[in-house]
């Protein structure tokens, strides 16, 4: 168990530590010299059980309150600390403030400095401290008078603290390993070492960890678990890390040390935020606001996600851009603060790492966040899903959530897809509503253009499906075409009840114009052309080319000039070899590759842009990465 004092300053936290534990958390001069904390300070205390109480003493001043939210974050018991002789003052309310909003249930109270007053100020201020404690959810907690310059009530605080420690359940393991960075720095002969509490699973000796937001991969070479060397850290406990592979000047306080997986920097995050009732106005839309979170501070602005304003008192959805990426996950706590970091405005809890800049005011993503607000995680995956249109990539849930076992088990009416190196889950409900909208738009593209046999996938999908990840198209399409809803023929999908036969006389004629662009591949002739050697009108000729290409027997490049498949695949690959070596085909590269003229070479480049094979940036075409001719090998030709 990890304990935190709080309180204002100069009212005995530090003695009372020491008191309790035999441990000045003093360390620096000028806290010696000044006689009150500045930085975090840490202690530890053996229970009979084997297990190791943890402190971490915090600072009071108004001006560190940084520093004490630096070590709040991951504590599991307050120790509210209250001298007599003051009694209660700004820091003791604001200290309070911010336990309650990082969701602490379990603390004490000590009354210090007893030795200075008489028992009717101790009675007094101890009413004033239940009465304080009353309205909130740390209301009821023991108070315990003490002195730490005579020890009077010492022990029976330490028993009581010893009795919680001992009956504190362990916190869970499950979910990979994190860690907030609360101090860094270097040993001779160990290296750089970083302390802070582990929020989440466990690290051993000699596993490869990620720092973020930064992302260098680090080895363990060492560890401390609650102030004692061990072989493994886990979730709930005080650890020192001896990092192998690192400087100390590349980590701060506020980063994470995690496992791998977990390597992801956030940009923005939509939370539920419960704004103080002692919040001075209204937090309106792009208000400037310190951000706490674990042990990260960080300028930020609001952005007010249900309304335009959240009133004091209010609980609402709201989205956090940091001025720079932060480590977070879902359900991390979060502290805000005014623009001049004087007062504390509120707190709240991550909802979504992977927040959208744009819609993020819809109706859509709002029943989204309150999906996501459901405390069991069953319940908010059942409830994602009846909204997801596309479903979920469960494994990229699994990494914002940091549950790997969100799959075991997964609601009954739900379709699990394993394509492409991505986990996607979807309803029953949802799959058959993509499965109608494709071969309903094929359809409808039939009625439009019935001398085509139908588009490619990669088309078919940007026309009917573009938000539906690749991975998950192809699929769809195979189960359709098992069914016989669908069927392919080359790579044109269409609906069976849709096909391209020529009569005899046709294919006869088809025969001939086909013998002529296999006689010249690079440099086919026109439809004028053809029609004129085989003395046949030219709307019959672009007519039967045209139904050609509706088979995928050829490809019209530009209005009346066709290009056999085979031809265009031999086109296709230099594009593939200009990408791998040049991020990209220029016009003229691709005239030299191919030997064509520039203006064939820009309408070939052009062609594969319509086919969604590539993409213009400039005067660059860029291979797309979704399109099924990206992968090496796949031809155009059927």
């Amino acid at each position: 168990m990890i304990i935190g004092t709080a309180g204002h300053i100069d009212h005995g936290k530090t003695a009372l530590v020491q008191a309790l534990t035999g441990v000045d958390t003093d360390r620096l001069k000028e806290e010696k010299a000044r006689g009150i904390t500045i930085e975090l300070g840490y202690a530890y205390q053996p229970l009979p059980n084997g297990e190791v109480l943890g402190f971490i003493d915090v600072p009071g001043h108004e001006r560190l309150v940084h520093t004490m939210l630096a070590g709040a974050a991951g504590i599991d018991f307050l120790l509210l600390v209250v001298a007599a002789d003051d009694g209660l003052m700004p820091q003791t309310h604001e200290h309070l403030r911010i336990a309650e909003l990082l969701g602490l249930a379990r603390g004490a109270v000590a009354l210090t400095k007893i030795d200075r007053v008489d028992a009717d100020r101790v009675a007094a201020v101890s009413a004033d401290i239940a009465a304080l404690l009353a309205t909130g959810p740390l209301a009821g907690l023991p108070i315990f008078p003490v002195s730490a310059l005579d020890g009077t009530g010492i022990e029976p605080l330490r028993r009581h603290l010893h009795t919680v420690g001992t009956a504190f359940p362990p916190r869970a393991t499950q979910g990979r390993f994190r860690l907030a960075v609360d101090r860094c720095f270097t040993l001779h002969g160990a290296g750089t070492l970083v302390t802070g509490t582990v929020f989440a699973g466990e690290v051993r000796v000699g596993d490869e960890v990620c720092l973020l937001p930064g992302g260098q991969r680090v080895r363990v070479r060492g560890l401390h678990a609650q102030n004692r060397p061990a072989e493994r850290g886990r979730a709930g406990q005080r650890c020192a890390l001896n990092l192998a592979g690192i400087d100390k000047d590349a980590i701060a306080r506020g980063d994470w040390i995690v496992d791998p997986a977990l390597a992801l920097p956030v940009e923005r995050f939509d939370a539920c935020l419960t704004l103080s009732p002692q919040a001075p106005r209204p937090l309106r839309q792009w208000t400037p606001v310190h951000l706490h979170l674990g042990a990260a501070h960080r300028m930020a602005h609001l952005v007010r996600l249900d309304s335009d304003q959240l009133a004091p008192g209010e609980r609402g959805w709201v989205q956090l851009v940091p001025e720079r990426p932060l480590g977070a996950l879902y359900g991390d706590r979060f502290i805000l603060r005014d623009a001049e970091a004087r007062q504390t405005l509120g707190g709240g809890r991550v909802l979504d790492i992977r927040a959208p800049a744009r819609r993020r005011r819809t109706p859509e993503r709002l029943a989204e966040l309150a999906a996501l607000a459901c405390p069991e995680p069953a319940e908010r995956l059942a409830r994602l899903l009846e909204q997801a249109e596309f479903g979920i990539d469960l494994d990229e849930l699994e990494r914002a959530w940091n549950q790997p076992d969100l799959r075991t088990p997964l609601p009954a009416d739900c379709r699990l897809i394993r394509s492409g190196g991505e986990t996607r889950v979807l309803t029953l409900a949802a799959w058959e509503a993509l499965e109608r909208r494709l071969l309903d738009g094929l359809a409808e593209h039939h009625v439009q253009s019935p001398d085509e046999l139908g588009p490619d996938a990669a088309r078919a999908r940007r026309r009917w499906l573009p938000r539906l990840p690749p991975p998950v198209f192809e699929p769809l399409v195979a189960g359709l075409i098992e069914r016989g809803a669908l069927k392919r023929t080359g790579a044109w999908l269409h609906r069976p009840e849709h096909d391209l036969r020529l009569t005899p006389a046709e294919q006869a004629v088809a025969e001939r114009i086909l013998s002529l662009l296999h006689a010249s591949p690079l440099e086919p002739p026109w439809v004028r052309d053809i029609a004129r050697t085989l003395e046949r009108e030219e709307s019959e000729v672009r007519q039967l080319l045209r139904r050609l290409g509706g088979q995928g027997q050829v490809f019209q490049v530009v209005r009346d000039l066709f290009f056999l498949p085979e031809t265009l695949d031999q086109f296709v690959e230099v594009v593939r070899d200009l990408e791998r070596e040049q991020d990209g085909a220029r016009a003229a590269d691709f005239r030299d590759r191919t030997g064509l003229g520039r203006k064939r070479a820009i309408q070939i480049l052009e062609h594969f842009d319509r086919l969604g094979f590539t993409r213009r940036l400039k005067d660059v075409h860029r291979v797309r990465p979704d399109s099924p001719l990206a992968a090496p090998g796949v031809k155009i030709a059927p």
